[in-house]
């Protein structure tokens, strides 16, 4: 089979790739909205300026492109559109590929070739190449306007006052939610320090939620990171983390995660009774899930700080994660079980979660069930609760249907961390019965559950 080189012929076939030989007139397709969106006429992009087609499909990334304009090999839109004799058009490139795998055939229609000419199909190249810069103008010049009315905006909130302000700031928080180039424009200009110098200890609500929202959607410095990180800056953000909407609410909690990636961050600024009471009443809120995960995330990070530990289990965290384990789904119960196991590192954590009746079936129930993480996290807990008071709690793990549990998993394809644990755990609920009590705990009846 001869290597394929596309024909000198200056002949097109119809653009739909129908194999009529109906050349179809660039300007009447366009303006008739044969391709759907595109306005009329053939663009002009600026004097001696010439767009690159593989640029503009990159950089356009869109979900929909005409089916026309998709070489049907790749699935991608045609750069070099060339037609064989059966009149399907392909991706030069794709088809040339094809041909020299040996095949005989057209990929779509699998008929055999009866000439061995590909022909380039201007007309479909001009209308992809007319559609594509449309599309990419018309980008450019929204990312244009944006980037200005951004800079616009950070020059207003630099003069106006009370509800010019809140103006400024709601329309600020839209665009820089909806565009990339909006946010970045904010950054150099300077802007992320103009918005969160708006925050301090006499900002209202309205306008400190707005200014939240407008931060987490861009990539701080870590100077604008240490000024947001002012006592007086972190109360506001607390304050309204306890009263504002939801979405404000999840606004804040993922704007504190963000300065606790700060290095110089100090776990007493988030020694907080409020924050961690408006934290936990977001985990716990039913009627707006969305909450859930943001707030299980946050107190993760918060929990890696050993000095919040206490104030945690002394605001009642434990029970109320406990009591919440069930309703979770798994990517916020591994977050939760996370918490809890690193609560049970404190004595007064231990026994929050021996006192709570839940503690023990939940756990037992969780092993082997979601994850190794989960198992994991499960396992450590059951056994800082069995060691602290293991006649009682042994017990009630046993008869929950923990030695069944444990012997799967020194079974199972866990890690030997994992078994050992398991075997230890074993180990010490067995010693307050004889063997044939023991064994007797250990049916499997109670894993199904």
């Amino acid at each position: 089979m001869p290597m394929f080189q596309p024909s000198k012929r200056d002949g097109v076939v119809g653009f739909d790739g129908g194999g009529d030989g109906h050349v179809i007139d660039l300007d009447t397709a366009v303006k008739d909205g044969v391709l759907g969106g595109v306005g009329g006429g053939v663009v002009t992009t600026g004097v001696g300026e010439k767009l690159d087609l593989r640029k503009m499909i990159e950089e356009l990334d869109l979900s929909e492109v005409p089916s026309v304009f998709i070489c049907p090999i790749s699935l991608e839109p045609m750069q070099d559109p060339v037609t064989l004799c059966t009149g399907q058009t392909y991706e030069s490139s794709n088809i040339l590929k094809w041909f020299n795998l040996g095949h005989l055939t057209c990929p779509t229609t699998m008929q055999e070739l009866w000439d061995d000419s590909i022909t380039p199909n201007r007309t479909l190249y001009h209308l992809i190449y007319t559609w594509f810069s449309q599309k990419y103008l018309l980008m450019k010049k929204r990312s244009e306007d944006v980037q200005g009315r951004a800079s616009e905006l950070v020059e207003t909130l630099k003069k106006v006052k009370g509800q010019a302000r809140v103006q400024a700031l709601k329309e600020l928080h839209q665009v820089v939610a909806a565009h990339a180039t909006a946010r970045k424009t904010l950054i150099d200009k300077g802007g992320a320090t103009v918005v969160s110098s708006l925050l301090g200890p006499f900002t209202s609500h309205v306008v400190g939620s707005e200014v939240i929202a407008i931060l987490v959607n861009l990539t701080l410095d870590s100077e604008s990171r240490t000024s947001l990180m002012q006592p007086a800056k972190i109360s506001l953000m607390v304050d309204i983390l306890n009263e504002g909407s939801i979405e404000t609410k999840i606004n804040c909690t993922r704007l504190i995660k963000m300065l606790m990636e700060e290095k110089d961050f100090r776990s007493e600024i988030i020694s907080s009774h409020s924050l961690l009471v408006g934290l936990m009443r977001l985990v716990k809120d039913k009627r707006h899930t969305a909450g859930i995960l943001p707030g299980l995330s946050l107190l993760r990070t918060i929990c890696l700080h050993k000095e919040v530990r206490g104030l945690m289990v002394n605001i009642g965290a434990v029970p109320q994660l406990v009591d919440c384990l069930p309703s979770l789904d798994h990517e916020c119960l591994e977050l939760a079980l996370f918490v809890l196991d690193a609560l049970s590192s404190l004595p007064e954590g231990i026994s929050a979660l021996k006192d709570c009746s839940n503690t023990i079936p939940n756990m037992v129930r969780l092993l082997m069930r979601i994850s190794e993480s989960c198992t994991q996290y499960a396992l450590s807990i059951l056994w800082s609760v069995c060691k602290h008071a293991p006649e009682e709690c042994s017990s009630i793990a046993l008869d929950a249907g923990l030695a069944a549990k444990l012997l799967l998993v020194i079974q199972s394809g866990c890690g030997p961390v994992l078994k050992q644990q398991s075997a230890e755990l074993l180990k010490l609920c067995s010693l307050n019965y004889t063997d044939t009590i023991f064994i007797s705990k250990c049916k499997l009846t109670r894993t199904i559950q």
